[in-house]
């Protein structure tokens, strides 16, 4: 098999998991969860046993995300009494993966109405638990275990029906609303504070070796069914309509759509991925 080799682009600062949480900060969110938990299971006993399980008995959100994507992605080839150890020592050693987890927490409860509670997106956002677990392939990956770090994406795939290669760096704050059917590739660059609705995918365009995969700043939303393909940038703030092929670079502060997708006018809002705002200008929605 042949690949075309691609040269990688010069280096450029990118803003990835800036402004992380502090332990307090953490620590809150955690206790939030788990008075929540405690709420649920009174009122639900069905659900007694998860929430016991994954939050109540639980005394950090390490230890909490760990239980929970074992539950998940155990299988016979790697068990739950194995895969949560592992699990487990990989988020409580490194800290800024928690953090991250929770800003992507803090995000869903900030821009999706049908969210109540941190407790959520834990216990039944596959956004939210598919992003998480490319975190830890992302450190696997990035620490020499290539693979374990694609087993972790191979599972996560069939799981949730999200596909993140481990390579992929992402930073904090990230919505993957519905998440359905996303695909992001090797070498795509995603900034924090970005919302990504189901069905969209960041990918190359060939063979090509290389930086081939999308760059996509601060603040953009991505609408549903989106495909950016190639080493394209999609400027701060800008806004990809719903089903859009995006071929070329998108200026910051700017909203296209279209096949292929061609630029409608201005943004609208100061951030598109924390507004959520479906429209692509007066009158039309993406």
């Amino acid at each position: 098999m042949e690949h075309k080799n691609q040269a990688s682009a010069s280096v450029i600062e990118f803003n990835l998991c800036h402004g992380r949480l502090t332990k307090e900060e953490l620590d809150e969110i955690w206790k939030d969860v788990r008075e929540a938990a405690v709420s649920i299971a009174e009122s639900e006993p069905q659900l007694r046993h998860l929430l016991s399980d994954v939050v109540i008995s639980r005394d950090d959100m390490a230890r909490g995300l760990a239980a929970r994507l074992a539950r998940k992605l155990a299988r016979e080839d790697m068990q739950r009494d194995e895969l949560e150890p592992l699990l487990c020592n990989i988020l409580t050693n490194n800290g800024e993966l928690v953090r991250s987890a929770a800003r992507d927490m803090q995000a869903i409860v900030d821009r999706d109405p049908a969210c109540q509670s941190a407790l959520e997106p834990l216990l039944f956002y596959k956004g939210f638990l598919s992003i998480t677990a490319y975190r830890v392939a992302h450190h696997l990956w990035i620490n020499g275990r290539k693979s374990l770090a694609l087993y972790f994406q191979s599972i996560s795939s069939e799981i949730f029906g999200v596909d993140i290669h481990p390579a992929a760096r992402i930073g904090c704050g990230i919505l993957l609303d519905h998440a359905t059917s996303v695909v992001i590739g090797e070498t795509s660059i995603v900034e924090d504070d970005v919302s990504i609705l189901h069905e969209v995918t960041l990918g190359g365009t060939g063979k090509v070796t290389g930086d081939r995969h999308p760059i996509v700043r601060s603040g953009v939303l991505i609408g549903a069914g989106s495909k950016i393909l190639g080493r394209v940038t999609i400027g701060e703030c800008a806004k990809v309509g719903a089903g859009s092929v995006v071929l070329e670079d998108v200026p910051p502060h700017t909203t296209v759509a279209g096949v292929p997708a061609v630029v409608m006018g201005e943004s609208g809002e100061s951030n598109p991925a924390q507004d959520m705002n479906q429209k692509l200008c007066e009158g039309n929605s993406i």
